[in-house]
C-alpha cells in the first residue's frame, strides 16, 4: 500500500512545529508569512527561485499587504529566530548556526531549506 501524503492541516502543524523549534515566535506577523511561504514553496519549489517576483506577491495578496512588508516581516522573523533560536536545530537543518560565527541565512535560503525538509518528510 502506498503511503498517503500529509493533509494540508497536518502540513501546517508540521511547519508550525518546525518554526517554533527554530525559535520564531508566533506573535510576529512574519511567522504567518513565513509559514505560508514554506507551504507554498514545498508545493512548488520553483517559487524559491524568485521569491520577490513570485512568492512574496502571492503572500501579499493573500494577507492584503505589500510585498515589501512581507519581505521585511519574514526577514525580521528570521533574524529573531537566528538570535534566540536553538543553535542545535540550526546546525541540524542548515549545517551552521550563529555559534559557528556564520552569517544568518537569507530569506530565500531559509525558506528553501525548510520547504525542502517539509517535502522530504511529507
Amino acid at each position: 500500500m502506498v503511503a498517503e501524503k500529509k493533509s494540508t492541516v497536518e502540513m501546517e502543524r508540521y511547519v508550525s512545529q518546525l518554526m517554533l523549534e527554530l525559535g520564531i515566535p508566533a506573535h510576529l506577523r512574519g511567522y504567518y508569512y513565513l509559514r505560508e511561504a514554506v507551504l507554498l514553496s514545498a508545493a512548488d519549489m520553483e517559487l524559491v527561485g524568485s521569491v520577490t517576483k513570485l512568492l512574496y506577491p502571492v503572500i501579499a495578496r493573500a494577507y492584503k499587504t505589500t510585498l515589501q512588508r512581507v519581505e521585511r516581516a519574514i526577514r525580521n522573523a528570521i533574524e529573531v529566530s537566528w538570535e534566540r533560536g536553538n543553535p542545535d536545530v540550526f546546525e541540524e537543518l542548515f549545517g551552521f548556526s550563529r555559534l559557528t560565527g556564520s552569517a544568518r541565512p537569507t530569506n530565500s535560503e531559509y525558506i528553501a531549506r525548510i520547504a525542502d525538509k517539509v517535502r522530504m518528510d511529507a
